[in-house]
């Protein structure tokens, strides 16, 4: 099928690249992959089943239904869902300690994190089994205790979102300038650093770091408007200046600029990966 052809060209490219992950080879990855047009025979004797599709709660809750009536009784059932806690499409399958939320980043094969979210019922087992593959297989799980909405990524991801929008919205900053923040300023250190770890490193250690300025940031952060609905005219402010940055006839051949960025930076990370040991 073209499926099987388009990730077999991915992986002959990722070899290429030397960005192929987990212990077995390409031609190995390659054997074991098939398609199939029976749910049944998708699922027989699996691990783990990874439902992809779209961000449509009543598809998923359809989608969890059927496979809950034909998985084995410890096959693990895994949603890709960024939207949707895990509670809303599994309260009453039978399976449902079984079910977990394993949210990944796209382009995933390019950004390694996988968020592990369980269910109130996930037996405690789960996340662990799904922490252990995914990092068999070269990602970077972190595992939530419990559910929250949005997950953590998301969550981050909105408040900056929800900060440059509303200064672009106040005239502090065109959409060009709040951008190049973080491309050219917070992103170069959180490519490599977490949030906490550049706090960290900026002073000597993180109680020195919140002595020396935990008085400032909450002066600067009791000031940060509430969070705003994307939506009216300044939607339209936005999306002109973005139009003007990156026409909607040249994202695709944007988004390929950027995936290339994301191989080089996969590859830079890797050779730079720090051992302090």
């Amino acid at each position: 099928s073209n499926a099987i052809k388009d990730i077999e060209k991915q992986l002959q490219s990722l070899q290429t690249d030397n960005l192929l992950r987990g212990s077995i080879s390409m031609e190995e990855q390659i054997s074991l992959i098939t398609g199939t047009s029976s749910l049944k025979e998708l699922v027989e004797d699996a691990i783990l089943v990874q439902e992809c599709v779209p961000e449509n709660l009543e598809l998923k809750k359809k989608v969890f239904q059927e496979l809950d009536s034909v998985v084995g009784p410890s096959t693990i059932l895994s949603s890709s869902t960024s939207t949707f806690r895990p509670s809303l499409f599994s309260e009453t399958l039978k399976n449902r300690g079984r079910i977990v939320v394993a949210h990944p980043v796209n382009p995933p094969y390019y950004v390694p994190l996988v968020e592990v979210v369980p269910a109130p019922w996930t037996e405690e087992w789960v996340p662990k089994k799904v922490r252990a593959l995914l990092e068999e297989i070269g990602q970077e799980p972190v595992s939530l205790s419990r559910e929250i909405e949005g997950f953590s990524l998301n969550r981050i991801q909105y408040a900056i979102l929800n900060e440059v929008w509303n200064q672009v919205a106040d005239n502090i900053l065109s959409v060009e300038d709040v951008d190049k923040v973080i491309s050219e300023g917070l992103g170069m250190r959180y490519a490599f650093l977490g949030a906490l770890e550049v706090a960290h490193l900026n002073a000597e250690g993180m109680k020195n770091y919140c002595d020396r300025y935990s008085k400032s940031m909450y002066n600067t952060s009791i000031t940060l408007k509430p969070a705003p609905k994307m939506e009216g005219p300044q939607v339209d402010v936005v999306s002109e200046q973005l139009n003007k940055m990156t026409p909607l006839d040249k994202l695709q051949e944007r988004r390929a600029w950027r995936d290339q960025c994301l191989t080089r930076l996969s590859i830079l990370k890797k050779e730079l990966k720090w051992n302090p040991l």
